[in-house]
């Protein structure tokens, strides 16, 4: 399973890739923005999975998801939402323009899991 984190924390990127990689899966890319995670997705496909924060700088991630959702080629491609957002709107909002699912930080490497399906 090869997965893009896209979250401008350099901290919280390291954190989620500690915890993808405890649960067996080390292929891992990483971007800081949406914009940056778009390229890298372009490059590195086939992606099965994107952990994708909502604010970042650039490119935020409903933009990025809504881009994603747009190309047939990503159409594959599973989007959870990893943001501080908790708000119900926004969770909707998200879901709505596409995202598989949606974990809110901080989480734990249980709840990771579960998302992940494994």
């Amino acid at each position: 399973m090869r997965i893009l984190l896209v979250d401008d924390s350099t901290t919280m990127r390291r954190i989620q890739k500690t915890q993808i990689n405890g649960l067996g899966i080390n292929d891992v890319v990483e971007a800081a923005d949406g914009e940056e995670g778009l390229k890298k997705l372009q490059e590195n496909m086939p992606v099965d999975l994107v952990m994708l924060d909502w604010n970042m700088p650039i490119m935020d991630g409903l933009t990025f998801l809504k881009a994603v959702r747009a190309d047939a080629k990503y159409k594959d491609v599973k989007v959870i939402m990893c943001t501080s957002e908790s708000e119900k709107s926004r969770v909707v909002d998200a879901l709505k323009a596409g995202a598989n699912n949606y974990l809110v930080k901080p989480f734990t490497p249980e709840a990771l899991k579960e998302k992940l399906g494994l």
